[in-house]
């Protein structure tokens, strides 16, 4: 529908197993609590060729499942969809600012955390090393999530790799602006464009954020 009517739009889908398990987790789950990663991958690119066939122009992957690049870049070629794009989620680090999203989506795993495939937030060298794996198996887009804590990681993605790079400003960091600003100790529009422009200056080339609309208005208005 989105396509049909706004043809020109660039239309991106959330890949991901979450919204469609009923424990929450973004993978099969063994019998042992074990998140199956490879029995996964299928289940990925299925939903990312339906969501191509449905007229998407970008799929982007939120899973974090090792391999599922390279698997869904297979099924859309071998299906004529080349030219559908990939958005990795490629440096997803296990944060707390995705609080507010999980609450209003009702998407919090129903046990444990997503540690064993979501990032160590102390670790910068892996998410290179993921990165650099999703870059080889074929992603179009690389992501760094979230951003505000993250600058660092976007610099180093970077400085190494001067690939197309994505940030995403996240639930949590939009709510702490939005909180602080409701209680007078800041300028929200002056601390919107602060913090955008500080993840654009460590390096992305895009920003995914909840500011989208407000930032639009803010930036056609001081051309």
């Amino acid at each position: 529908m989105l396509k049909e009517t706004y043809p020109e739009a660039l239309v991106i889908t959330d890949v991901c197993m979450c919204e469609y398990t009923d424990h929450g987790h973004c993978g099969l789950v063994d019998s042992d609590g074990t998140i199956d990663n490879d029995s996964t991958l299928e289940l990925l690119a299925r939903e990312a060729l339906s969501h191509a066939r449905a007229g998407c122009d970008i799929v982007a992957p939120s899973d974090m499942m090792d391999g599922r690049i390279g698997f869904i870049r297979k099924t859309l070629d071998n299906n004529g969809f080349e030219n559908t794009a990939i958005m990795s989620y490629a440096a997803k680090y296990c944060s707390c600012f995705y609080g507010p999203f999980r609450d209003a989506a009702g998407s919090a795993p129903q046990f444990g955390d997503r540690r064993t495939y979501q990032m160590d937030p102390a670790n910068l060298r892996e998410a290179l090393r993921e990165v650099a794996l999703d870059i080889e198996e074929g992603a179009d887009i690389v992501m760094v999530k979230p951003a505000m804590a993250y600058l660092d990681v976007i610099k180093a993605v970077k400085d190494k790799y001067a690939y197309p790079l994505a940030a995403y400003n996240v639930s949590g960091e939009y709510s702490m602006i939005k909180a602080a600003a409701a209680q007078g100790w800041l300028d929200e529009q002056r601390a919107m464009m602060e913090t955008l422009t500080s993840i654009k200056r460590a390096g992305a080339d895009m920003i995914i954020t909840y500011f989208a609309k407000d930032a639009a208005k803010y930036l056609n208005e001081h051309r």
